[in-house]
């Protein structure tokens, strides 16, 4: 364990809660930054942030506030849990006051649409040099809820500079949350992207009423498309065996908290993309996924059926079950294609 840091978490929906909540717990100092001044006040004022995640208090070490240079000024470490698409906007924004030497962790899980660009090559665009090269990147099998209630949980923290990932995992490592290290960033936020589309996909098969031997197939499935794809853009292949990759795909296609798999859910029920995103609060990062890997499979020549079929069903005006059936009628092959 490390000594006491200043830690700014930028975002306050539930996972930036349950993480800002998890390091306050440690005994650090957190600035946890929201952009709604209702949602700040509220959460100052209750010390529970009730619309993300209800029922835990985050300690008095955890300060709220809207203010993006509060939040980060004197601060070691910057945890970045904005939705994905707003990572450009918010980091660039924050930059300006960011210490010397800071680290920078991300935890969104996302690619930019219209770009295709990871995260990292966000970080790479917007900031100097020096900080990208120490930026860390968070991923892995965890639900908010179950972080904020203590429950075990292990994750991975990739980074390129060493110290810097060392740094992270100490920091965020507790008796219930173990965290181990990568060097691999390609692999570590592919496998944590792209599973949201699976996820949908799985969802959309147990909305139709089909069974485990499906769910299974599409996991199964599912991580081989997430391997080609990721390994053609330079990730290294043993990654996707690991947390980031299986570990978060069986949990965010098979587990009842997963907001994607809720959206795959009512996919497969009948309901529209409109209907399902008017009824949700927080973001399923999976329906602005699925038209990135659709697109960038399309442009590295990755064959990736199951990102098909997820953008037929939420942007074509295909129905779930037509679907799956044009999946499941596709050519035979080698299972190793």
């Amino acid at each position: 364990m490390t000594s006491q840091v200043e830690i700014g978490v930028l975002g306050a929906g539930s996972y930036g809660t349950c993480l800002a909540k998890l390091l306050a717990d440690a005994g650090h100092n957190v600035s946890l930054w929201a952009r709604s001044k209702e949602l700040a006040k509220e959460i100052e004022e209750t010390r529970e942030n009730s619309p993300y995640l209800p029922g835990y208090k985050l300690p008095p070490s955890a300060t709220v506030t809207t203010d993006l240079a509060t939040a980060v000024r004197g601060r070691a470490i910057v945890l970045a849990v904005t939705p994905s698409h707003a990572a450009r906007e918010v980091l660039s924004a924050a930059a300006a006051d960011f210490e010397d030497g800071v680290v920078v962790v991300n935890a969104s899980k996302g690619l930019e649409i219209g770009t295709f660009d990871r995260i990292d090559q966000i970080y790479t665009e917007i900031f100097p040099s020096s900080v990208a090269a120490r930026a860390t990147y968070l991923s892995g099998p965890t639900f908010a809820k179950e972080v904020a209630a203590g429950q075990p949980s292990a994750i991975v923290v990739a980074g390129r500079d060493p110290e810097s990932t060392r740094l992270i995992q100490e920091t965020f490592s507790t008796e219930r949350f173990r965290v181990y290290s990568s060097e691999d960033i390609i692999g570590v936020q592919i496998g944590g992207a792209l599973k949201n589309v699976v996820a949908i996909c799985a969802g959309i098969s147990d909305g139709l009423g089909f069974g485990h031997n499906a769910r299974a197939a599409l996991i199964t499935r599912g991580l081989a498309e997430i391997s080609r794809i990721g390994v053609r853009l330079g990730a290294e292949p043993m990654t996707f065996a690991g947390l980031s990759g299986m570990g978060d795909l069986v949990l965010t296609c098979a587990g009842d908290l997963s907001r994607n798999r809720q959206v795959g859910l009512a996919l497969g029920r009948g309901k529209s993309l409109e209907e399902i995103t008017r009824d949700m609060r927080m973001v399923a990062e999976g329906v602005k996924t699925t038209k990135v890997a659709h697109e960038l499979a399309a442009k590295l020549g990755v064959e990736a059926p199951l990102s098909d079929f997820a953008h037929a069903v939420l942007y074509e005006g295909v129905t779930a079950s037509e679907g799956l059936q044009a999946l499941m009628s596709r050519a035979l092959k080698s299972e190793r294609d």
